[in-house]
């Protein structure tokens, strides 16, 4: 029979156990300093200075969780409202990149890596990459509607040629840069692979004389693009097609192929199939640009976000991406890193996404968790790509030699 003092002294063990591992963990961090607020009231800051956020556990978490992927422990712990962080997102960035970093991996080691691995590793048949897609995308076009730019729904980085840019604005100035530096003639094909919602191509036919063809996986996206090439008078100019560019057939030939905000979406194991598919689709010297999340050095896909936000994604490193090139006889033109260009527009979605009448619209669509879920996501996106752990890039690319383009880049900064 189990005494009151028994009890007692073993529920105390059980804090103190719990207690010490995130104790362990958090005190592999020296900066940023931070407080926690753990589940009993009791409170310790950790770091050198004045703590930059604290995390307030509302309920006594689960050992396994976090042992199993500290990513996933904090990222579902929130979702749920059983922890609160407040302060800046961009030391919290910093916080678990050097928590993780630190001999303290031994709390992702065995059972985190065989969890990542399970989630990575596993090929993908172009049935599930559709299923992978509508996870994300077919969360419905007015729960997009509600926080991104209105003129052309943009669901990747802009381009702010001055700070004081307000979102739409970048937007335009985004996809005019990306068709400058794809070195646009009227008249010619255009291949938009994953067109979102079509500002890309209806901006190519309208200003720069293109004849477009557009492909998604998402059924929300393709209903939405054949409307607004309607509403723009674009019908016979540009058209769009529900079915993985991979099932194009290659007599189909562009003079350019441009990819923006897709590619994550592929996963390394098919990157050879992109590079090859953009080739024979390219007609001999044509041009395609790449626009896509980046890391520094390969690494798998943070859990969290594999799970939740880009089921069957993977953020390439710039390497996997330009040794992938001469494989398929394409030129590597032009690479630029537009970092703390997607810092500004996810801090500009967030600040649309939390605005009190979009939070109630998307709570009663989805529910509270789902509303934590993507604020984390906004915030700590723009943390780690603040904190310089995620890039972004737009890579330009031509199949053979191409020596008709312009000697210099001038003509792609220089608005008139």
């Amino acid at each position: 029979m189990t005494t009151v003092n028994e009890s007692t002294r073993s529920a105390h063990d059980k804090f103190l156990s719990k207690r010490s591992l995130l104790d362990t963990f958090f005190s592999s961090v020296r900066d940023p300093a931070f407080a926690v607020t753990y589940w009993d009231g009791t409170r310790a800051v950790y770091g050198h200075g004045e703590p930059e956020f604290t995390i307030d556990f509302r309920k006594e978490p689960g050992l396994l969780d976090l042992l199993a992927s500290p990513s996933l422990f904090f990222g579902e712990s929130y979702m749920r409202g059983e922890i609160d962080i407040a302060g800046s997102f961009h030391a919290v960035a910093r916080a678990l990149d050097a928590a993780l970093d630190s001999g303290v991996a031994t709390l992702k080691n065995t059972i985190m890596s065989r969890a990542v691995a399970a989630l990575s590793s596993t090929a993908r048949s172009l049935a599930q990459q559709k299923k992978d897609i509508a996870a994300h995308y077919d969360l419905g076009n007015d729960f997009f509607a509600l926080w991104l730019d209105k003129p052309t729904a943009s669901y990747s980085c802009a381009y702010f040629r001055d700070a004081a840019d307000d979102l739409a604005t970048a937007q335009q100035q985004k996809l005019d840069l990306v068709l400058r530096k794809l070195h646009m003639e009227p008249g010619m094909r255009v291949l938009d692979i994953g067109c979102g919602w079509g500002g890309l191509s209806i901006r190519a036919a309208k200003d720069y004389g293109a004849r477009v063809l557009a492909v998604t996986l998402s059924e929300e996206q393709a209903a939405a693009v054949r409307q607004r090439y309607e509403e723009h008078g674009l019908t016979g100019i540009c058209g769009v097609r529900l079915c993985n560019y991979l099932e194009l057939d290659q007599a189909e030939q562009f003079d350019r192929v441009v990819s923006v905000g897709m590619f994550e979406h592929v996963g390394k194991e098919h990157y050879g199939d992109y590079f090859g598919k953009v080739r024979s689709l390219l007609k001999t010297g044509g041009v395609s640009l790449l626009h896509t999340l980046t890391k520094n050095k390969p690494g798998e896909t943070d859990p969290w976000i594999a799970k939740h936000i880009f089921p069957g994604g993977h953020i390439p490193a710039v390497t996997e991406v330009v040794a992938r090139l001469p494989e398929h006889d394409l030129h590597l033109l032009h690479a630029e890193s537009l970092r703390r260009h997607y810092v500004k527009t996810l801090d500009a979605w967030y600040d649309n996404f939390s605005k009190p009448e979009v939070v109630a619209k998307v709570r009663a669509m989805f529910g509270q968790a789902f509303v934590r879920m993507w604020g984390l996501y906004l915030r700590m996106a723009s943390a780690f790509l603040a904190i310089g752990d995620l890039d972004v890039h737009q890579f330009v690319f031509s199949k053979g030699i191409n020596d008709d383009l312009p000697m210099t880049l001038e003509h792609i900064y220089t608005v008139k």
